[in-house]
């Protein structure tokens, strides 16, 4: 192919990709709004009276000590809800997360707090295994289990178990923003939050009318919708046990709703290998879960396709035109995302580290292709759709997220 023609076929190649992200970054922005929406509808509606809430029981799965575990578990206990229950569980008796319980036991004497050493391996999830072997103390037939580096507004389980008075609604979930440590790779993470997951999470929601699929940030639930897919165990081999419940769920015809309330998760501090790393483990979990939905990834990617195409052009007037004009609806579409979604102006105040942040993307879909090994809370597993089979014994330093 002469160099001219092979030119010319990358430059309409990577422009293709360019104003494919566009109009990737326009849907996004409709997703939003529509989100914005349905959320200031919701919050004018009539709260359920104190009455009607039913009583809830908290399931979280522990290893390790995660960021400000501490206050984390703390805005558990301080929640303004009539009655609950915090079944705490984790593996090795002597995991640090077991001191921190113990003394939140002590400080909240009132609260119904329990602690599960969970002594069996029922499969390769250790998070799912702990989940079947806590679910039996759990004495109420609504349910809840989130993350357990998650912090939560003093009215979250009003807001997240009041959807399910309605008997469509199967399972209720939640948006977070990530409270980034000082470190480039955790900053990176906390922009790639509020700026790709949130409209990914959204653009899927209004593309697919509905979500059909949960996040790990919370997922409520009752008893029964449960044991109609099959209890935890359906899901003691997935890595991605917060989506597969909510795909689950989703096909015995409930609803997935998503939550007015906005959880808060401490990351922790990453190095840039930490980073890529946790990047590559979450792409790969997509890739697994949302085959064509992950594909198609690819023409999210406007920044570098932008940057290709004025290479490819090189430095044409029209691509610059065209790169200022991505670059500025990419920014618009990351700030409704952080500032008006979840309220993070603090993610966004590192808006300077997007061009970084989204040359990094491409890199990480691209190596998600070539493995299936992930590395996830010290455990070395490999990937095989979507099932986890053990690799590498757990290290002694507790989990990694």
């Amino acid at each position: 192919m002469p160099p001219l023609t092979a030119r010319l076929l990358l430059e309409a190649l990577a422009a293709i990709g360019t104003v494919g992200s566009l109009f990737f970054y326009f849907f996004s922005a409709l997703s939003l709004a529509s989100f914005l929406g349905d959320r200031r509808k919701k919050l004018k509606q009539t709260p359920l009276p104190e009455s009607q809430l039913p009583p809830v029981s908290i399931l979280k799965p522990l290893k390790g000590v995660d960021p400000e575990i501490w206050e984390n578990f703390c805005s558990h206990c301080e929640q303004e809800y009539p009655q609950f229950q915090l079944i705490f569980g984790v593996s090795d008796p002597g995991d640090p997360a077991v001191e921190v319980v113990r003394k939140l036991q002590a400080k909240y004497p009132n609260r119904e707090i329990q602690l599960i050493v969970c002594d069996r391996v029922l499969g390769a999830n250790i998070k799912v295994s702990n989940l079947a072997q806590m679910l039996p103390m759990a004495c109420h037939k609504f349910l809840l289990v989130n993350d357990s580096d998650m912090r939560v507004p003093s009215d979250y389980l009003r807001q997240v178990v009041a959807p399910l008075a309605d008997d469509s609604v199967g399972l209720v979930t939640c948006l977070y923003r990530g409270i980034a440590a000082p470190t480039l790779g955790s900053r990176l993470e906390a922009l790639g939050i509020a700026t790709d997951f949130v409209p990914g999470v959204l653009s899927a929601r209004l593309l697919e009318r509905g979500l059909h699929f949960g996040l790990g940030s919370t997922l409520a639930f009752r008893r029964r919708d449960l044991e109609a897919i099959g209890g935890f165990e359906a899901l003691l081999d997935y890595l991605a046990d917060d989506y597969e419940l909510g795909r689950r769920i989703a096909a015995t015809g409930k609803r997935v709703e998503l939550s007015v309330a906005t959880v808060v998760t401490l990351l922790p501090a990453y190095t840039l290998r930490q980073f890529f790393r946790h990047q590559l483990r979450w792409s790969r979990t997509i890739r697994d879960a949302r085959r064509w939905g992950y594909a198609g990834l690819l023409f999210t990617f406007g920044l570098p396709w932008a940057l290709a195409t004025l290479l490819a052009a090189r430095g044409a007037a029209w691509a610059w035109v065209l790169l200022a004009m991505t670059f500025a609806v990419r920014l618009a579409v990351g700030f409704v995302s952080a500032v008006f979604v979840l309220d993070d102006c603090l993610s966004f105040s590192n808006v300077f580290l997007l061009p970084l942040r989204d040359l990094i993307a491409p890199l990480v879909w691209a190596a998600s292709f070539m493995g299936n090994r992930i590395h996830w809370r010290g455990d070395v597993f490999d990937l095989k759709n979507g099932r986890l089979t053990i690799a590498k014994p757990a290290s002694s330093d507790g989990w990694q997220k």
